[in-house]
């Protein structure tokens, strides 16, 4: 009998599949370059500069932008949460890539900030679809720390390369909004919202089979009272926990890159020396550049004869080689001389995805993929083709993963790769348009949002007036804590747009408006 391949029709998008043959003989279809089409990033238009918070926290000149690495930090008034930064970084992106609304056939949020412990965040955004009437959209929320955003994009690929999946794209949502009491830890806050478009052809391809995977039970930082947007931080555990996990997840990921390799007749160890970039979630900027001379240090263990000599690739560090990874989390000595030898590489590997996290901060599950839009932003579309990227994701409690992208070769303008880069290219000009708040007011709108979070039959204060075009906010919270929210006049899209006949995968754009002018949010008094 005939091997068949059982493909399913595609909704005009010219997706081709693969075939793989089957241990039953039958071809299983597996959609080619499957990955991140389209991205789209938000923060809020307002931030304090981690210089005057020294002053105004009245700490050593320094702490906070040296120490750790921070120039300023984005925050949210009352009238921004997590619904509605994921509603602007939604509409933001399927208006400037021109995506319509029913190619939507799988949607999932990662997030860590929660306002309803039942209704999703999810199930809020689907009001962007109304008008179209697609509701035929697979996937909820999911949460576990910083790690969310990471999970439901793996959700969405496996979705692309199921028997579940229709052919539509899947779209990935990561945002939070990272707030602390007063105290070391507020400035290491931040907040955002990260959207893309999974499907195939990607402009940036996960490489299928190379990924090492770390999960362990940790108190290093969590969120137990329900009444509080404050979590629970055990500052040097958290610390350990990091980099223990990027220690495994990085060892496990080589491995598993090296028998991917080795089926295509390639003997060679991994190391640094196979990226073109790496990224990593920030939760502040110097622990980045730790993390990059740490992965550099387990190179060094790994290598049977590193080259120690003068002017080699460890000068002068053989006296480290009997040392052990979980003896040194802090170890100075290791850490810096392992950051002063991998210093140039992390100079052009690592620090040009470092611009949103350095001038927004820590944004919690988007704070990876932010890091993605910097570097992408950051450098020339002719330098990036075929680039690999390496991305570690992780999560408190925890949760971590370390993978890769593979570039598109295809940087054709309208294609995936060439959409993405052009639509990211405002970064600068974003960041720079933002509203600089005085440490006293960033004070004061800290201490509103504590004292009115999830209070019902509330409507926010916090001016609307300098928030950016298109950006939807809270309007009011009924007595039965149900949301409404509104939209900003204009429209950011407006300003950068993709050319519609070099959209997405050259969506036929939508003729029909897809949003309201007013959403919200209503939960049933019933009880489940």
């Amino acid at each position: 009998m005939p091997r068949k391949c059982m493909k399913r029709k595609l909704l005009d998008t010219g997706m081709p599949s693969s075939t793989t043959p089957t241990s039953n003989g039958a071809i299983h279809c597996w959609p080619n370059d499957v990955g991140i089409v389209a991205m789209e990033i938000y923060f809020p238009s307002q931030y304090v500069s981690q210089e005057e918070l020294e002053k105004f926290d009245n700490v050593s000149s320094g702490k906070y932008t040296i120490g750790l690495g921070q120039s300023k930090m984005g925050f949210c008034t009352d009238c921004e949460d997590i619904n509605s930064m994921c509603l602007t970084v939604v509409q933001n992106l399927m208006d400037r890539n021109k995506i319509p609304a029913e190619s939507i056939g799988h949607l999932e949020v990662g997030t860590e900030t929660i306002i309803d412990k039942s209704k999703s965040v999810k199930t809020v955004l689907m009001q962007l679809f109304e008008d179209s009437g697609n509701t035929e959209i697979e996937g909820i929320d999911t949460t576990n720390a910083c790690y969310g955003g990471t999970a439901a994009l793996f959700n969405a690929v496996n979705w692309i390369e199921s028997s579940s999946w229709d052919g539509r794209y899947a779209l990935v949502v990561a945002g939070d909004i990272a707030v602390y009491a007063t105290g070391n830890a507020r400035p290491t806050g931040g907040a955002g919202a990260v959207a893309m478009l999974i499907g195939p052809n990607a402009g940036l391809v996960l490489e299928r089979g190379f990924r090492g995977t770390h999960m362990q039970h940790a108190y290093d930082f969590y969120k137990p009272d329900m009444s509080s947007e404050y979590p629970c931080v055990d500052g040097k555990l958290s610390i350990q926990c990091y980099l223990g996990a990027l220690d495994k997840c990085y060892e496990r990921y080589c491995k598993k890159a090296q028998t991917v390799l080795s089926k295509e007749g390639i003997d060679k160890k991994f190391s640094l020396d196979d990226f073109d970039a790496v990224c990593f979630h920030s939760p502040y900027c110097k622990l980045v550049q730790k993390s990059f001379g740490r992965l550099a240090f387990n190179d060094f263990l790994r290598d049977p004869s590193p080259d120690t000599s003068e002017g080699g690739k460890y000068p002068g560090l053989e006296g480290y080689k009997d040392a052990k990874l979980e003896e040194t989390f802090f170890d100075k000595n290791i850490e810096k001389a392992f950051m002063d030898c991998s210093k140039a590489n992390f100079e052009k590997k690592t620090k040009p995805s470092l611009k949103v996290a350095t001038n927004v901060g820590n944004m919690y599950t988007p704070s990876l993929y932010g890091g993605l839009v910097s570097l992408l932003a950051s450098v020339s579309l002719d330098d990036i083709v075929t680039w690999r990227i390496g991305m570690f994701s992780y999560g408190s409690g925890l949760a971590s993963t370390f993978f890769s992208f593979r570039i598109s070769r295809d940087k054709a303008p309208g294609s995936s790769l060439w959409n993405i880069h052009q639509s990211l290219s405002d970064l600068q000009k974003r960041l720079d348009s933002r509203t600089c708040v005085p440490p006293a007011k960033f004070a004061q709108a800290m201490k509103l949002r504590e004292d009115t979070h999830h209070l019902a039959k509330y409507s926010p204060v916090g001016s609307t007036e300098d928030l950016f075009p298109g950006t939807w906010f809270l309007t009011y919270v009924d007595e039965l804590h149900r949301r409404k929210y509104s939209r900003t006049e204009g429209n950011i899209s407006e300003q950068t747009s993709v050319p519609e006949d070099q959209s997405a995968q050259n969506c036929v754009p939508l003729k029909k408006k897809l949003l309201k002018n007013d959403l919200k949010v209503e939960t049933e008094a019933v009880q489940c």
